[in-house]
């Protein structure tokens, strides 16, 4: 399974970003996707999940500020971020696997940056 990202950038508090991460490969293997994010000198921690069946889970965080979804027939996840704040800056990389925290696969890092 290769997944690639694809997305990130410098957004000003407040502001709205779209990640993508689409796979490929051997796909049917798949039981969930996720986004996980590290700051520097910070622990990489979930930022949301997403199974086969669209069951979603998010970081206290970021809840009711990111949503998570897909697109089946593009095989890709989206994470969409709302209300951005400086503290969501980090490194965001999506990942894939057959059982919870789906990490058997990962994409590469695309980093996203609030700042005004």
């Amino acid at each position: 399974v290769q997944l690639q990202a694809s997305g990130g950038g410098l957004v000003q508090p407040g502001g709205p970003l779209r990640l993508s991460c689409a796979a490929s490969g051997s796909i049917f293997s798949i039981n969930g996707m996720g986004w996980y994010r590290q700051a520097p000198g910070k622990e990489r921690e979930l930022v949301a999940a997403i199974t086969r069946s669209d069951s979603t889970i998010y970081a206290d965080s970021v809840k009711g500020r990111f949503s998570i979804s897909r697109d089946n027939a593009k095989n890709t996840v989206f994470l969409q971020m709302n209300s951005l704040k400086p503290e969501d800056t980090a490194v965001y990389r999506c990942s894939a696997g057959r059982g919870w925290p789906y990490q058997n696969y990962w994409g590469q890092g695309t980093l996203v940056t609030v700042s005004s």
